[in-house]
């Protein structure tokens, strides 16, 4: 594995706990993509989420990109969401894991 995704998800205050729902909902997403690696959410504070996720190859990557757990993601964003997801590709420089 040697990249990834981080994404930040600002949610609308009201929508904050459907937010956190949806990224748990979204776990079992990620166990049947076959290139998606390793797969985080994670909460920064009450309104503030993000993903961290990481692949093998770019195919990988792009296919995360266009499977469900984006497609909901986007499906949610005008609702639940303060402004669309910031999403970014990033390049693992060092890795730990057990």
């Amino acid at each position: 594995m040697n990249i990834g995704l981080l994404a930040r998800i600002e949610a609308k205050p009201e929508y904050a706990d459907q937010v956190q729902g949806l990224l748990q909902s979204a776990l079992q997403l990620a166990r049947e993509e076959e290139h998606t690696v390793t797969w985080f959410a994670f909460r920064e504070s009450e309104s503030t989420f993000g993903v961290f996720d990481t692949f093998e190859n770019e195919e990988g990557r792009t296919g995360h990109l266009q499977g469900r757990i984006a497609a909901a993601l986007m499906e949610a964003a005008p609702t639940m969401l303060a402004s669309p997801p910031d999403i970014r590709p990033v390049d693992l420089l060092a890795v730990k894991l057990p």
